[in-house]
């Protein structure tokens, strides 16, 4: 009996291995390959003022005129925010929630259409208020690099070109991660690299060079790449008065 049971453990110790090692081997490279420590900028005027050319390339004034915003973020998550409003709808699986920025109080979730309360309401309210955080911060990271609690500044990459490091102490879902956007030569986005809490590896990397403009001119993204992964923004609407 106890030469069997030897025999099951080696058995499930065996494929164990079989089934992480490769995993770990795996995360052992790209750790190797991309892992960076966060770099050090320099605040300041030179800061700010590459930050405003950022927008300007952007044309942030159209993003700012936009008071309606609709996509579909990797074909799960839909989102119909009304930005003028500080309201957004968000459909995801069988629920929807009206997520009320200014009066959270006021928020309400539904499942198949009826509405739910109580603990049920405050989960997948939280659930929602994460994913807008999250999912439109793939669609609109370029017009919140001035958002209440960020820092801006300066680095000088390798080769010799300036990039926007901006770190958010405050707001959103995860305070302190930090994003080092790297511009073409008019300042708009080409990628961003992450510092982020939910990311075991520092660094990586993410394009911002897929864009659309939508009919209040607002330019949005429509896919990033990141390693092998690919991040799709679709039925992408931006409509102002």
């Amino acid at each position: 009996m106890k030469k069997k049971q030897k025999k099951i453990l080696k058995i499930i110790a065996g494929t164990i291995i079989f089934l992480t090692l490769p995993t770990l081997l795996l995360f052992g490279f790209l750790y190797l390959k991309y892992d960076e420590d966060l770099p050090v900028g320099i605040k300041g005027e030179k800061a700010e003022q590459l930050a405003n050319k950022m927008l300007t390339a952007l044309d942030s004034e159209s993003y700012k005129n936009t008071e309606y915003i609709e996509w579909t973020f990797k074909k799960r998550h839909h989102f119909k925010w009304k930005k003028n409003k500080a309201t957004c709808t968000v459909y995801w699986e069988d629920y929807k929630v009206d997520l009320n920025f200014k009066n959270t109080e006021k928020s309400k979730a539904f499942v198949h259409n009826f509405e739910v309360v109580d603990e049920q309401a405050e989960e997948l309210i939280d659930k929602a208020t994460k994913l807008f955080n999250n999912d439109s911060f793939w669609l609109v990271a370029p017009y919140k690099i001035f958002d209440e609690g960020t820092e801006r500044s300066i680095v000088t990459l390798d080769n010799g070109s300036d990039a926007l490091l901006v770190t958010y102490t405050s707001g959103g879902s995860t305070p302190g991660d930090s994003y080092l956007w790297h511009l073409d030569k008019d300042g708009k986005p080409v990628s961003f690299q992450m510092w982020v809490d939910i990311l075991p590896i520092d660094g990586l990397k993410a394009t911002w060079n897929h864009w659309t403009t939508t009919e209040s001119g607002a330019q949005l993204p429509t896919f990033h790449k990141m390693m092998v992964l690919g991040l799709e923004i679709t039925d992408i609407k931006g409509i102002s008065n």
